[in-house]
């Protein structure tokens, strides 16, 4: 299982941190950091349940991992294997994450698949996100999978849809012309683009879109 102590920055403090697996003990914190993370009018139903966090642990217990500063749980990344072949890209969030449920989750695929992550208003300035990203990387190489992938939102793009097709609008924030709060976040996490994803969920601001973005295991040939 999971197990990482370190040090964040607070500003020019630093903080200790400790990422591991959740637990059903988590449940009840888990859900509260949802709720932090995405307030009303956010549907309450898009929320973590606990039988969705039940999955998590039961059937791919190391990809439901969590932060803590100060023994209060302060974020949180989720993940599945999938099977995943070239040409496969153009699918849902929906329909690959099993709606959250994760009851398609494959232990023989190839591909960690990040269905969530989510970091409490509070804590979003210490840089945990890109943390927890990090030990998915290392749960990938652990694991002897190709690489990991996901889909993230793109809330600039309605900002310059008017204006330009959603490939551009990808080629721009490639080089440096624009950014975008979620596309730009995974870049610096070290993730690299795939393709943007029509209706890979719903989301205004992304008109639907998704990006897909990989993490290649380095020691896969």
């Amino acid at each position: 299982m999971f197990y990482k102590e370190m040090y964040v920055y607070d500003n020019n403090k630093p903080v200790k941190a400790t990422i591991r697996n959740y637990s059903r003990e988590d449940f009840a914190k888990l859900i509260r950091v949802q709720q932090e993370a995405f307030p009303p009018p956010f549907p309450e139903d898009l929320w973590w349940n606990e039988d969705q966090l039940t999955n998590h642990i039961s059937l791919f217990p190391e990809g439901a991992i969590c932060v803590e500063i100060d023994s209060r749980i302060a974020g949180s990344i989720t993940g599945l294997i999938v099977d995943l072949k070239d040409g496969d890209e153009d699918h849902s969030w929906a329909d690959i994450t099993d709606n959250g449920y994760i009851r398609n989750h494959d232990p023989n695929g190839n591909t960690l698949y990040i269905v969530d992550i989510c970091i409490s208003p509070a804590y979003r300035k210490l840089g945990l996100g890109k943390w927890m990203m990090q030990s998915m990387y290392e749960t990938v190489v652990y694991l002897g999978l190709d690489r990991l992938l996901g889909g993230g939102r793109m809330p600039g793009y309605h900002h310059y849809a008017a204006q330009m097709p959603i490939d551009q609008y990808v080629e721009k924030i490639l080089d440096g012309e624009l950014k975008d709060p979620v596309v730009s976040f995974l870049l610096r996490c070290g993730r690299t683009p795939v393709k943007p994803v029509a209706n890979y969920l719903e989301d205004e601001e992304s008109l639907n879109y998704g990006m897909l973005m990989e993490w290649k295991n380095p020691f896969k040939a």
